[in-house]
């Protein structure tokens, strides 16, 4: 089973490296970049969601947040790109951390409000806060990213960097989850109280899995800026949001690859819309995309509740105290 695995992985790093020499296309490669981009949001929104039991609709807050600082730090304040890059992901960090601890004490659809609210209050400051973040008419003069000599100018470029990114997300999600501290995660997500019984602190770890998320939000956000080298408030709004959890649904909970899925799927519908539906509904405005994704919601949580690549396990460690114990430890 390992030798599968190990000969699939290898596939799909050829196949990633082979796919800008063969698609010439500009428009295709934006396509990849951004499924990559959202793929990143999407690996830590899985880790709340899917392993800390946690849901948040303000993801899009955060990713937004990490574009706005990494532009700012580079057009106001001259910073070099690669350290804005660094350096964006911190101020979603804070913030989350600030807003955690008192978001998470809420339970079901009360948190779920709390994080919407908290994306829409981001959207609005976005908004509103036009001499520093440019208003909706959006910041300017961002430059391009470089490493060294190499500055990534066009798409295909731009897709190794942003793939890059993904593969070293993917490999650290990997071992996370699959550390002790990986099953703590599963068995919060699978009994709460039952983990809370041997000595869990889960409002601890629960906060450690938001920050996390907040940073490669803040991550894929800081890398949308120098890619566009333009950004308004619009791409961070309440769409957007319900768009990166739909992927982590979509995908699969709980699955390190469910969220690449769930970012090609969702990505890839919504280029389709934008296509097809001026075309077969020339009325039906603007409001028909997050329609749609909604009926998508609710058919996958008839349907397939755990997502395309989940499989059903026996529960983990939080049917075994010791072993709870032993990882808290």
């Amino acid at each position: 089973m390992g030798f599968k695995k190990n000969l699939l992985l290898f596939a799909v790093v050829i196949f990633v490296f082979c796919l800008p020499i063969v698609v010439e296309s500009s428009y295709y490669m934006s396509i990849f970049i951004v499924i990559g981009l959202y793929a990143i949001v999407a690996q830590g929104l899985g880790l709340l969601m899917g392993w800390a039991g946690q849901v948040s609709f303000g993801q899009a807050a955060f990713y937004g947040l990490g574009a706005y600082t990494a532009a700012i730090l580079a057009t106001r304040c001259q910073w070099p790109p690669l350290l804005c890059v660094f350096v964006a992901p911190l101020l979603p960090s804070v913030i989350a951390f600030i807003i955690g601890r008192p978001i998470l004490k809420l339970r079901q659809h009360y948190l779920v409000l709390a994080t919407l609210g908290f994306g829409i209050f981001v959207f609005v400051m976005l908004k509103d806060l036009g001499a520093l973040t440019g208003g909706p008419s959006g910041l300017t003069g961002i430059p391009y990213l470089n490493i060294g000599s190499i500055i990534f100018m066009t798409d295909h470029q731009y897709f190794y960097l942003v793939w890059c990114a993904l593969g070293l997300t993917l490999f650290c999600m990997a071992n996370l989850t699959r550390s002790p501290i990986g099953r703590v995660f599963k068995a919060i997500h699978s009994s709460e109280r039952a983990a809370e019984a041997v000595g869990i602190d889960t409002a601890s770890l629960k906060l450690q899995a938001f920050v996390l998320s907040a940073f490669l939000a803040g991550l894929a956000g800081a890398l949308y800026a120098f890619w566009v080298t333009f950004i308004s408030p619009s791409p961070f709004g309440f769409t957007t949001s319900v768009e990166f959890a739909l992927m982590v649904v979509v995908g699969g909970l709980g699955t390190l690859w469910g969220p690449v899925l769930g970012a090609a799927i969702i990505v890839g519908l919504t280029e389709f819309l934008r296509w097809a539906v001026p075309v077969a509904l020339p009325h039906a405005g603007g409001e028909f995309e997050i329609i749609f994704f909604g009926i998508i919601f609710v058919l996958i949580m008839l349907f397939r509740p755990k997502g395309l690549l989940s499989i059903e396990k026996s529960s983990m460690a939080v049917n075994n105290p010791a072993t709870l114990r032993s990882t808290d430890a």
